[in-house]
C-alpha cells in the first residue's frame, strides 16, 4: 500500500510556473495545484514508505531551483 502525503511548497517570486513545470515530471507526485497566497503549489504524492518520501523531499523536490521551502504532511487513516 502506498504512503500519501501532501507537501506544500513556497517558491520564489517568478519562479512559480517553472517549479511546476518540473514538479510535473516527477513520478511520485500525482496532484499540483497553484494557489494565491502561501504555501504557493499543493502537491498530493504516492511513496512506497516514508524513507522514500524523505528522498522525495530532500533529493527531487528541494533539487528545483526556485523552490524555497517545503512543509510535507503524511496522511493516516483513522481508526473508527
Amino acid at each position: 500500500m502506498a504512503e500519501r502525503a501532501y507537501v506544500l511548497i513556497n517558491v520564489l517570486p517568478g519562479q512559480t510556473a517553472n517549479v511546476k513545470k518540473l514538479l510535473e515530471e516527477i513520478e511520485e507526485i500525482k496532484t499540483i495545484d497553484a494557489c494565491w497566497g502561501k504555501p504557493d503549489l499543493f502537491t498530493r504524492v504516492e511513496v512506497t514508505n516514508q524513507e522514500a518520501l524523505t528522498k522525495l523531499v530532500l533529493t527531487k523536490i528541494h533539487a528545483i531551483e526556485g523552490v524555497a521551502q517545503t512543509d510535507t504532511h503524511l496522511v493516516y487513516v483513522l481508526q473508527e
